[in-house]
């Protein structure tokens, strides 16, 4: 299990004394891999053409003599002063066309000649001098990639994307609806990227400038490890993808289901507000479970946690620490949904600058004794004890469908209520259902292989293919069960509205046509009869006409009361439900409780659970490992079915298991 985490040695190479403590302390607080180099291009190349590698030398020496791993970074996540004067268009250009100035990071453009041609240079001098390196465990290409720029460059590649994709006007024309607002373009030369999507109206301009971004993107990365490729073949590659961080949902600026497909291993970036005021600790672990999740589906194998805080960061609107206890419990959830590490942002804390207070393994005090040095090491001899649960996965019989695309269409659509369209979190509240049971689940992107799923949930489908639409009826006809929701199936690829009504496929599909779609203020609410029992209603009613399928549950007030709001169908030997509202959690736990006893996905080991005390189990072909973790403040106990041995600790456990508040066992039966 790699413990450790972004080392930044470049700021203190005036101060060897740090240099040397740093050793001393890595072995104590158990870690065993480092990040190096993320941010060090002005340190290992000072003026152009002149690069000082021996500081980095002795680091990776020393770092190789105590045992311990190296990750290596490319450092184009921020460039030199040095460069920016010289060469200002590697500086990128925003979306009011406006030249940015040096400084921050990320402030770079994906297609300035220069910028390829000084980073080629530098990532391959560090594939040839350490590409052999007995220490070098993985590659690490730049940091957190994200942003757009809008220079006459950029402008260029987007148009020769277009070409490419379109290949003629006339059909760019017809994709983006050229006539609206008299956008029909006569000439490639007058497409130019969205000046503000708050501004611009043409919404397929609009998403294909999101797929743009998400290529060029993923083109310089490709570009970034070529010689690297080359050079170290047997070296696998990674870059640290992330979450946005406001409320813990998937990142929405680049296609990661798209990235994923050219990185050998997924790592991410995980900074959850614990302790927040705004919801329950077990409300953001369901979170932290589901990017989990999504990013061990995306390539159907373990990750890697590349960054995350032993105590807290400097960057939420209040930078709480870590209460005694959440480390561990943290730490351990990484590992239990697929992760085979946990690597801090950062060692030791910077001096100066804009992270001179953010969590860190070292602090200030250089000490040993204080709490999150402890809380570290506490991890390290954890991992140790937990390391035969590396490379196992986790095994799932429900996939829950996300799709960027739509998301992007769904966001930038002029209809509905702008507030409370929350894909993302829809999402994550039917995932709620099945964390709460302690069913794994897998987030998967359309493109996945539907047929190893028993169950796959599809809410909000707003921009829907075609072929998703034929790959979906598919799943169902060869005996799966499928759920969608209201805002599903109202445009396609280029989002363009369907004709003539709800789409037949869906029709044929889900058994009904959705003839409209209710948007309600936060007061309104309506009511919905479900088996015998009353939920609350609010946001979104889609008002459903029956074509062979069945209701559930239907309405009770408005011009559409006693009409269907959850229908069932049965397509060839399976089922595709259709729940026509948006409810609270009471209704998704009902509906789903039933689905999961009706396909027996249970959680066999549990005997009696509860909703904030989380199991996950990772399995290998010999072993099963079950990480049992308290989310609350609260002592708790579940019952299991056989008793277990507690590897953090070597103790053996009964089939009642208490827990203390942020308690975590990790048990082999």
């Amino acid at each position: 299990m790699l413990h450790g985490g972004d080392y930044n040695p470049d700021q203190w190479l005036n101060y060897p004394e740090v240099l040397a403590q740093d050793l001393e302390l890595m072995e104590k607080a158990k870690t065993n891999t480092f990040s190096l180099g993320i941010f060090a291009w002005s340190t290992l190349e000072p003026e152009e053409g002149v690069f000082h590698f021996d500081w980095l030398d002795k680091i990776i020496a020393d770092i190789h003599a105590m045992g311990s791993n190296i990750i290596l970074a490319t450092p184009s996540g921020a460039r030199p002063a040095w460069l920016s004067q010289k060469y200002p268009e590697v500086l990128r250009t925003n979306e009011r066309r406006e030249k940015q100035l040096h400084g921050g990071r990320h402030n770079h453009c994906f297609s300035s000649p220069v910028y390829r041609e000084k980073t080629a240079i530098i990532n391959k001098k560090l594939a040839e001098r350490y590409g052999d390196h007995p220490a070098l465990l993985m590659w690490h290409i730049s940091n957190e990639y994200s942003g757009d720029c809008h220079c006459d460059y950029c402008q260029e590649n987007f148009r020769s994307w277009l070409k490419n994709k379109y290949q003629t006007l006339e059909a760019l024309n017809e994709a983006w609806w050229g006539p609206f607002w008299s956008h029909t373009y006569s000439d490639w030369s007058q497409v130019e990227s969205p000046s503000s999507l708050g501004e611009t109206m043409v919404h397929g301009l609009n998403l294909d400038w999101k797929r743009f971004v998400t290529d060029q993107t993923i083109d310089f990365y490709q570009h970034e490890i070529k010689d690297i490729r080359r050079l170290t073949p047997d070296i696998p590659i990674t870059t640290n993808f992330m979450a946005d961080t406001n409320d813990l949902i998937p990142f929405q600026s680049l296609d990661y289901g798209k990235f994923a497909q050219h990185v050998d291993v997924i790592s991410w970036d995980c900074y959850p507000a614990w302790h927040n005021d705004w919801g329950t600790t077990a409300d953001l672990a369901s979170k932290v479970g589901f990017i989990n999740d999504q990013y061990r589906s995306l390539k159907q194998q373990p990750f890697l946690i590349m960054e995350s805080t032993p105590s807290g960061v400097n960057w939420h609107d209040v930078n709480k620490t870590k209460r005694p206890g959440m480390h561990l419990l943290s730490s351990m959830q990484f590992i239990a949904h697929g992760s085979d590490s946990n690597l801090y942002f950062q060692w030791r804390k910077s001096r100066g600058s804009s992270e001179k207070f953010h969590g860190a393994v070292v602090d200030h005090d250089n000490s040993e004794e204080n709490r999150v040095f402890q809380d570290v090491a506490e991890v390290g001899r954890g991992l140790e004890r937990i390391k035969a649960v590396k490379g196992s996965y986790k095994n799932s019989k429900v996939g829950i469908i996300f799709d960027w695309a739509n998301n992007w269409a769904l966001e930038d659509a002029q209809n509905f209520s702008q507030q409370s369209k929350r894909y993302c979190q829809t999402l994550q509240e039917h995932y709620r259902s099945f964390w709460n049971a302690d069913i794994p689940v897998e987030v998967i992107t359309p493109n996945a292989d539907l047929m190893k799923y028993d169950l796959i949930i599809a809410p909000m489908l707003y921009l829907i293919e075609e072929a998703t639409m034929d790959k979906l009826t598919d799943f169902v006809e060869q005996g799966g069960q499928l759920v969608t929701t209201y805002l599903t199936g109202y445009v396609n690829e280029t989002d363009l509205a369907y004709l003539n009504g709800w789409p037949e496929k869906l029709q044929r599909l889900f058994g009904i046509t959705v003839k409209e779609t209710d948007t309600l203020y936060p007061k309104d609410h309506n009511q919905l009869d479900y088996l015998g029992e009353s939920y609350v209603v609010q946001d979104y009613c889609s008002i459903i006409q029956l074509q062979g399928g069945q209701s559930l549950g239907s309405y009770t007030q408005d011009f559409y009361a006693q009409q269907p709001a959850v229908t069932k169908h049965s397509l060839g030997d399976g089922i595709a439900y259709f729940i026509g509202a948006r409810t609270k959690q009471d209704f998704l736990t009902d509906f789903y409780g039933s689905l999961i006893e009706e396909l027996s996905l249970s959680n066999q080991w549990i005997v009696k659970g509860h909703p904030d005390v989380s199991v996950q189990s990772r399995n290998s072909e010999a072993e099963s490992y079950y990480f049992v973790m308290n989310f609350s403040e609260e002592n708790q106990v579940i019952e299991v079915a056989k008793e277990s041995t507690d590897l953090l600790t070597g103790e053996r456990v009964g089939t009642l298991i208490e827990l203390k508040p942020y308690g975590v066992k990790v048990l082999q039966p």
